[in-house]
C-alpha cells in the first residue's frame, strides 16, 4: 500500500517539494504544500495499518503452528532415551539404533531443556533440548 499502485516517492521529496512532484501534480505552491502535508499525515496511518497487519499475520501463523505442537513434560527422576545425532560417533550407519539410553532426567530447566544423568549417577555437563529426548 505504501509503494505499489502508486509511484514511489521518498519521504524527503514529499516534505521538500521537488521539481518532479510539482510538475506531476500541476498545482500551485500553496496547493502543493497542502497536498504534501496531507500525504505525510496519511503515511503514518498506512504504516500503522501495515504494522497491525504484520502482527495479526504472525499471531495467525503461531496459532496454526502451535496446534500441531505436542508439549513434552518431564519430571526429575524420570527415565528417558536420548536421540543419536548424525555427527555423533554412535551413528555408524543405516541400521544403527536411533536412540541411546536409558538416562534419568536429573533437572528440568525452563524452556524445555533437561540435564541428564546416567544410571550410575554421573551427570552430563550440558543441557539437552527436550526435542531430542523421549520417555
Amino acid at each position: 500500500m505504501l509503494v505499489y499502485g502508486t509511484e514511489a516517492i521518498i519521504p524527503a521529496e514529499v516534505e521538500i517539494s521537488s521539481l518532479r512532484i510539482i510538475q506531476e501534480a500541476e498545482l500551485g505552491d500553496a496547493e502543493c504544500i497542502r497536498s504534501c502535508y496531507e500525504q505525510l499525515a496519511l503515511i503514518d496511518g498506512k504504516r500503522m495499518d501495515a504494522v497491525c497487519h504484520g502482527q495479526l499475520y504472525q499471531n495467525r501463523m503461531s496459532r496454526a503452528f502451535n496446534k500441531r505442537v505436542k508439549p513434552r513434560q518431564f519430571a526429575p527422576g524420570q527415565l528417558v532415551l536420548k536421540k543419536i545425532f548424525p555427527y555423533q560417533d554412535e551413528a555408524k550407519g543405516k541400521f544403527s539404533p536411533n536412540w541411546q539410553g536409558s538416562y534419568m532426567a536429573h533437572r528440568v530447566l525452563t524452556g524445555g531443556a533437561l540435564i541428564l544423568a546416567k544410571m550410575d549417577g554421573e551427570i552430563w555437563p550440558k543441557p539437552i533440548n527436550s526435542d531430542a529426548i523421549k520417555r
